[in-house]
């Protein structure tokens, strides 16, 4: 059952990765849309794992499915490469070091904080 779980949440995951590109950046040169979904995941991806109050299961369905098919490594690799490509070196420069240290950001801020008494 669980890998219909993950089959599902990663179709929606994938659907809504579509969406966010389609609607809100489809015209850029810069590839907004990867950085959000993956500044998003990462925040997202950390919450839940830290927290005791969600199952493992709804951990795998989210992490793995929605969030595996939400987040994409491998278009902001294309997407370094296109930049570099098209002679946009500082764009790509700050496209990395925005993700990279975004990414890291957003997975400390979602991370499970706990309180020292």
């Amino acid at each position: 059952m669980m890998f219909f779980y993950v089959g599902v949440a990663g179709a929606m995951g994938a659907i809504a990765r579509y969406v966010i590109g389609y609607i809100f950046f489809s015209q850029s040169v810069f590839p907004f849309a990867t950085l959000c979904v993956n500044l998003i995941g990462c925040f997202a991806l950390a919450f839940i794992t830290s927290r005791s109050m969600f199952s493992e299961q709804l951990k795998v369905a989210v992490g793995t499915g929605f969030l595996g098919s939400f987040t994409t490594f491998s278009a902001f690799s294309v997407e370094t490469v296109r930049l570099f490509h098209d002679g946009n070196t500082i764009l790509a420069f700050v496209y990395i070091g925005v993700s990279v240290v975004g990414g890291s950001l957003m997975s400390n801020i979602g991370w499970k904080k706990e309180v020292s008494r």
